[in-house]
C-alpha cells in the first residue's frame, strides 16, 4: 500500500462503521503502563527525533494519533 492510498483510506469522506472501524485497532497497543516501542517522530518543520529522545526529558508522556471525533 502506497502513502497516498493510506491516506485516503484514513481520510474518509464519511463517518460509517465500514470506514472508520478498520483504524480501531487498540488491542494492538502496548498495554496500559507498559512502555510504547521507540519510533521516529517528525517536528512540524520537518526535523526529526525519536519518542525515547522525548522520554528523556518528560516523566510522563501522552502520545495520540489521529482524531476522535
Amino acid at each position: 500500500m502506497t502513502h497516498d492510498d493510506l491516506l485516503s483510506r484514513y481520510n474518509y469522506d464519511e463517518f460509517v462503521p465500514a470506514k472508520f472501524e478498520p483504524w480501531m485497532r487498540f488491542e494492538a497497543g502496548p498495554p496500559l503502563g507498559q512502555p510504547a516501542p521507540d519510533f521516529p517522530l517528525r517536528h512540524l518543520n520537518g526535523e526529526e527525533t525519536r519518542l525515547s529522545e522525548i522520554w528523556l526529558r518528560h516523566r510522563y508522556l501522552i502520545v495520540e494519533f489521529g482524531s476522535f471525533t
